[in-house]
Protein backbone atom coordinates (compact mmCIF):
# COMPACT_ATOMS: atom_id res chain seq x y z
CA UNK A 1 0.00 0.00 0.00
CA UNK A 2 1.52 3.34 -1.06
CA UNK A 3 1.55 6.23 1.41
CA UNK A 4 -1.19 8.10 -0.45
CA UNK A 5 -3.54 5.14 -0.25
CA UNK A 6 -2.72 4.66 3.43
CA UNK A 7 -3.26 8.34 4.21
CA UNK A 8 -6.65 8.34 2.50
CA UNK A 9 -7.67 5.16 4.29
CA UNK A 10 -6.62 6.64 7.65
CA UNK A 11 -8.40 9.90 6.86
CA UNK A 12 -11.66 8.17 6.01
CA UNK A 13 -11.42 6.15 9.22
CA UNK A 14 -10.93 9.35 11.22
CA UNK A 15 -13.97 10.92 9.55
CA UNK A 16 -16.01 7.81 10.31
CA UNK A 17 -14.88 7.87 13.94
CA UNK A 18 -15.73 11.56 14.40
CA UNK A 19 -19.15 11.10 12.83
CA UNK A 20 -19.88 8.08 15.00
CA UNK A 21 -19.15 10.13 18.12
CA UNK A 22 -21.44 13.00 17.18
CA UNK A 23 -24.20 11.04 15.48
CA UNK A 24 -23.57 12.11 11.90
CA UNK A 25 -23.50 9.97 8.77
CA UNK A 26 -19.91 9.83 7.44
CA UNK A 27 -21.34 9.52 3.93
CA UNK A 28 -22.44 13.17 4.30
CA UNK A 29 -18.83 14.36 4.48
CA UNK A 30 -17.32 15.15 1.10
CA UNK A 31 -13.54 14.90 0.98
CA UNK A 32 -11.80 17.37 -1.33
CA UNK A 33 -8.19 16.33 -1.97
CA UNK A 34 -6.16 19.53 -2.30
CA UNK A 35 -3.60 19.05 -5.05
CA UNK A 36 -1.65 22.31 -5.06
CA UNK A 37 1.85 21.54 -6.50
CA UNK A 38 1.02 17.80 -6.65
CA UNK A 39 2.00 16.11 -9.93
CA UNK A 40 -0.62 14.31 -11.98
CA UNK A 41 0.80 10.84 -11.23
CA UNK A 42 0.15 11.23 -7.51
CA UNK A 43 -3.24 12.81 -8.15
CA UNK A 44 -4.17 9.76 -10.22
CA UNK A 45 -3.02 7.50 -7.38
CA UNK A 46 -5.42 9.28 -5.07
CA UNK A 47 -8.24 8.99 -7.60
CA UNK A 48 -7.59 5.29 -8.05
CA UNK A 49 -7.88 4.97 -4.26
CA UNK A 50 -11.38 6.38 -4.40
CA UNK A 51 -10.99 10.16 -4.30
CA UNK A 52 -13.69 11.71 -6.50
CA UNK A 53 -13.11 15.42 -5.88
CA UNK A 54 -9.91 17.45 -6.08
CA UNK A 55 -9.35 21.09 -5.24
CA UNK A 56 -6.90 23.43 -6.91
CA UNK A 57 -5.82 26.87 -5.72
CA UNK A 58 -4.64 28.18 -9.07
CA UNK A 59 -6.22 28.34 -12.50
CA UNK A 60 -2.86 27.57 -14.13
CA UNK A 61 -2.61 24.24 -12.31
CA UNK A 62 -6.11 23.25 -13.38
CA UNK A 63 -5.18 24.04 -16.99
CA UNK A 64 -1.95 22.04 -16.79
CA UNK A 65 -3.48 18.98 -15.14
CA UNK A 66 -6.97 18.86 -16.60
CA UNK A 67 -6.19 16.58 -19.55
CA UNK A 68 -3.70 14.30 -17.80
CA UNK A 69 -5.71 13.49 -14.69
CA UNK A 70 -8.28 10.71 -14.55
CA UNK A 71 -11.96 11.60 -14.62
CA UNK A 72 -12.70 13.58 -11.45
CA UNK A 73 -14.71 16.51 -10.13
CA UNK A 74 -12.62 19.71 -10.12
CA UNK A 75 -13.08 22.36 -7.45
CA UNK A 76 -11.59 25.85 -7.63
CA UNK A 77 -10.77 26.56 -3.99
CA UNK A 78 -8.27 29.41 -4.23
CA UNK A 79 -8.63 33.13 -4.87
CA UNK A 80 -9.99 33.56 -8.38
CA UNK A 81 -9.04 36.54 -10.52
CA UNK A 82 -11.92 37.85 -12.62
CA UNK A 83 -9.95 37.71 -15.86
CA UNK A 84 -9.26 33.99 -15.41
CA UNK A 85 -12.84 32.79 -14.98
CA UNK A 86 -13.11 32.10 -18.71
CA UNK A 87 -10.40 29.44 -18.52
CA UNK A 88 -12.15 27.23 -15.97
CA UNK A 89 -15.87 27.89 -16.36
CA UNK A 90 -16.28 24.71 -18.44
CA UNK A 91 -13.94 22.59 -16.30
CA UNK A 92 -14.87 22.93 -12.64
CA UNK A 93 -17.83 21.50 -10.77
CA UNK A 94 -17.79 24.06 -7.97
CA UNK A 95 -16.09 27.41 -7.31
CA UNK A 96 -15.53 27.77 -3.55
CA UNK A 97 -14.12 31.29 -3.47
CA UNK A 98 -16.71 33.83 -4.63
CA UNK A 99 -16.01 36.90 -2.52
CA UNK A 100 -16.95 40.00 -4.55
CA UNK A 101 -19.70 41.13 -6.86
CA UNK A 102 -17.38 41.69 -9.85
CA UNK A 103 -16.33 38.04 -9.70
CA UNK A 104 -19.91 36.83 -9.37
CA UNK A 105 -20.90 38.91 -12.40
CA UNK A 106 -18.06 37.52 -14.49
CA UNK A 107 -18.90 33.94 -13.54
CA UNK A 108 -22.51 34.63 -14.46
CA UNK A 109 -21.48 36.11 -17.82
CA UNK A 110 -19.19 33.20 -18.73
CA UNK A 111 -21.68 30.58 -17.53
CA UNK A 112 -24.35 32.16 -19.73
CA UNK A 113 -22.02 31.90 -22.72
CA UNK A 114 -21.70 28.16 -22.02
CA UNK A 115 -25.43 27.79 -21.43
CA UNK A 116 -24.90 26.45 -17.92
CA UNK A 117 -25.64 27.25 -14.30
CA UNK A 118 -22.41 27.52 -12.31
CA UNK A 119 -22.49 26.22 -8.76
CA UNK A 120 -20.53 28.39 -6.32
CA UNK A 121 -19.83 28.86 -2.64
CA UNK A 122 -19.53 32.28 -1.03
CA UNK A 123 -16.25 32.72 0.83
CA UNK A 124 -16.47 34.34 4.24
CA UNK A 125 -13.45 35.64 6.15
CA UNK A 126 -14.98 34.74 9.50
CA UNK A 127 -11.87 35.56 11.52
CA UNK A 128 -11.41 38.89 9.69
CA UNK A 129 -7.78 38.13 8.86
CA UNK A 130 -6.04 40.78 6.77
CA UNK A 131 -4.09 38.13 4.86
CA UNK A 132 -7.18 36.19 3.79
CA UNK A 133 -9.80 36.82 1.15
CA UNK A 134 -13.52 36.59 1.76
CA UNK A 135 -16.47 38.68 2.85
CA UNK A 136 -16.70 40.04 6.36
CA UNK A 137 -19.52 38.50 8.38
CA UNK A 138 -21.41 41.80 8.23
CA UNK A 139 -21.26 41.86 4.41
CA UNK A 140 -22.71 38.43 3.69
CA UNK A 141 -26.43 39.14 3.58
CA UNK A 142 -26.00 42.30 1.50
CA UNK A 143 -23.87 40.29 -0.94
CA UNK A 144 -26.62 37.70 -1.31
CA UNK A 145 -29.07 40.50 -2.09
CA UNK A 146 -26.78 41.91 -4.76
CA UNK A 147 -26.32 38.63 -6.63
CA UNK A 148 -30.03 37.85 -6.82
CA UNK A 149 -30.33 39.05 -10.46
CA UNK A 150 -27.55 36.69 -11.64
CA UNK A 151 -29.47 33.86 -13.26
CA UNK A 152 -26.49 31.69 -14.23
CA UNK A 153 -25.10 31.32 -10.72
CA UNK A 154 -26.45 28.98 -8.07
CA UNK A 155 -25.10 29.44 -4.56
CA UNK A 156 -24.69 26.05 -2.88
CA UNK A 157 -23.27 27.17 0.45
CA UNK A 158 -20.41 28.87 2.25
CA UNK A 159 -16.66 28.40 2.56
CA UNK A 160 -14.07 29.69 5.00
CA UNK A 161 -10.39 29.25 5.76
CA UNK A 162 -9.82 29.35 9.49
CA UNK A 163 -6.62 30.79 10.99
CA UNK A 164 -3.88 28.22 11.52
CA UNK A 165 -3.53 27.42 15.20
CA UNK A 166 -1.33 24.84 16.87
CA UNK A 167 -4.34 23.86 18.94
CA UNK A 168 -7.25 23.30 16.50
CA UNK A 169 -9.68 23.83 19.36
CA UNK A 170 -8.85 27.53 19.12
CA UNK A 171 -10.64 27.82 15.76
CA UNK A 172 -13.87 26.14 16.83
CA UNK A 173 -15.51 29.52 17.40
CA UNK A 174 -14.99 30.48 13.75
CA UNK A 175 -16.63 27.32 12.48
CA UNK A 176 -19.54 27.95 14.84
CA UNK A 177 -19.93 31.46 13.44
CA UNK A 178 -20.04 30.25 9.84
CA UNK A 179 -22.58 27.56 10.69
CA UNK A 180 -24.82 30.23 12.27
CA UNK A 181 -24.59 32.41 9.15
CA UNK A 182 -25.27 29.32 6.99
CA UNK A 183 -28.43 28.51 8.93
CA UNK A 184 -29.65 32.10 8.90
CA UNK A 185 -29.27 32.39 5.12
CA UNK A 186 -31.54 29.36 4.77
CA UNK A 187 -34.36 31.38 6.30
CA UNK A 188 -34.09 34.34 3.92
CA UNK A 189 -35.73 32.85 0.83
CA UNK A 190 -33.08 34.01 -1.63
CA UNK A 191 -33.54 32.93 -5.25
CA UNK A 192 -31.11 30.42 -6.78
CA UNK A 193 -29.67 29.65 -3.36
CA UNK A 194 -29.49 26.06 -2.09
CA UNK A 195 -27.60 26.05 1.17
CA UNK A 196 -26.22 22.55 0.91
CA UNK A 197 -22.48 22.76 1.49
CA UNK A 198 -20.44 24.08 4.38
CA UNK A 199 -16.84 23.92 3.16
CA UNK A 200 -14.56 24.37 6.15
CA UNK A 201 -11.74 22.44 7.73
CA UNK A 202 -8.31 21.45 6.45
CA UNK A 203 -5.64 18.97 7.50
CA UNK A 204 -5.02 20.60 10.88
CA UNK A 205 -8.61 21.30 11.90
CA UNK A 206 -11.05 19.20 9.84
CA UNK A 207 -12.13 17.20 12.90
CA UNK A 208 -13.31 20.34 14.70
CA UNK A 209 -14.95 21.56 11.50
CA UNK A 210 -16.96 18.35 11.13
CA UNK A 211 -18.05 18.58 14.76
CA UNK A 212 -19.35 22.08 13.99
CA UNK A 213 -21.26 21.10 10.86
CA UNK A 214 -18.84 20.97 7.92
CA UNK A 215 -19.86 18.57 5.16
CA UNK A 216 -16.95 19.45 2.87
CA UNK A 217 -13.36 19.26 4.10
CA UNK A 218 -10.31 20.25 2.06
CA UNK A 219 -7.27 18.11 2.85
CA UNK A 220 -3.91 18.30 1.11
CA UNK A 221 -1.02 17.69 3.50
CA UNK A 222 -2.96 14.90 5.21
CA UNK A 223 -3.05 13.02 1.90
CA UNK A 224 0.05 14.02 -0.06
CA UNK A 225 2.40 15.10 2.72
CA UNK A 226 4.11 18.44 3.16
CA UNK A 227 5.00 20.27 -0.03
CA UNK A 228 7.38 23.05 -0.99
CA UNK A 229 5.12 25.84 -2.25
CA UNK A 230 8.11 27.99 -3.25
CA UNK A 231 9.26 25.76 -6.09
Amino acid sequence: MCYIEKNIKDLREEIHEICSKIGRNPEEIQLIAVTKTVDHERINEAIHTGVEDIGENKVQEIMEKYNVVSSVNWHMIGHLQTNKVKYIIDKVKLIHSVDRISLAEEINKRAKQHNKIMDVLVQVNVANEETKFGLANSEVFDFFEKIQPLEHIRVKGLMTIAPYEENPEDVRKYFKMLKEIFEEIKTKGFQRVEMRYLSMGMTNDFKIAIEEGANMVRVGTGIFGRRNYNK
